[in-house]
């Protein structure tokens, strides 16, 4: 059986559903990223933002869980975003006539890849890989 490879444990963002927990996940991403060495944190800034956003507007409750991952297999960290929602985000298509809704298309666009874990108790992690 081959070896893991484990990233070591990072410390986790705590927050409350909020329209202040998006600045407050940015500035925790900024400084992990700054952490692992990681320079240009513009899609990791969209990315978190996004993801934090869906889980208040969208989910409203219970705690959201930051996380900022190294992927030591590959040359990517890993974003991921946990709440205690059911449902799973959904990327709508293109409206040009839409005022909001997009997020999760750009994001698509950005990333590596992404996706959804459920979780064994209540709730998902979101996430996604982006480059380093």
């Amino acid at each position: 059986m081959p070896a893991a490879h484990l990233a070591p444990e990072a410390p986790a963002l705590v927050l409350e559903p909020s329209d202040r927990a998006p600045a407050k996940a940015r500035r925790y991403l900024i400084g992990r990223f700054r952490e692992l060495g990681i320079a240009d944190d513009f899609v990791g800034r969209v990315v978190v933002t996004e993801l934090v956003t869906n889980a208040y507007k969208h989910v409203g409750f219970g705690q959201i869980v930051v996380g900022v991952i190294p992927d030591v297999r590959d040359d990517l960290v890993v974003i991921e975003v946990r709440d205690e929602g059911a449902g799973e985000p959904v990327v709508r298509g293109e409206d040009d006539d839409a005022e909001s809704g997009r997020g999760l298309l750009l994001m698509e666009q950005l990333v590596h890849d992404w996706g959804v874990r459920p979780l064994n108790e209540e709730g998902k992690v979101v996430w996604a890989r982006c480059s380093r």
